[in-house]
């Protein structure tokens, strides 16, 4: 069992910056990839970004290249999302997923993921 807590959620002004920090605990949990989905009411969770268990390929959905980096801490704990340039769109909640898909480097699926966070939520305003 893998358990996944999200904190760095907030409101914040078009154009500016939030980071997203996700901690992971289990005892296997260094041996999952993790990343990020995201949500807004009324339409399906979609896939943002995933690194390797490993700290190594990355994978982003396209409306967020270049705006958004992910990354994993040493012990492979924590993964961090950090999201500059933000957009009213990127409005959400964000969900931190960890998975064994044996996808390296590339996008992930709903059903492709094993465990989810409680979410947090995210605000742009215009």
């Amino acid at each position: 069992q893998v358990q996944l807590v999200e904190s760095g959620g907030g409101l914040v002004q078009a154009g500016g910056s939030l980071r997203l920090s996700c901690a992971a605990s289990g005892r296997t949990s260094r041996s999952y990839a993790m990343g990020w989905f995201r949500q807004v009411p009324g339409k399906e969770r979609e896939f943002v970004a995933r690194i390797s268990w490993s700290g190594g390929p990355t994978a982003y959905a396209d409306s967020v290249k270049g705006r958004f980096t992910i990354s994993r801490d040493n012990a492979g704990d924590t993964v961090y999302l950090q999201m500059n340039s933000l957009k009213p769109e990127d409005t959400a909640v964000y969900y931190c997923v960890a998975d064994r898909s044996v996808r390296i480097g590339q996008p992930v699926e709903v059903e492709d993921i094993d465990y989810w966070g409680q979410g947090t939520q995210v605000t742009v305003s215009s």
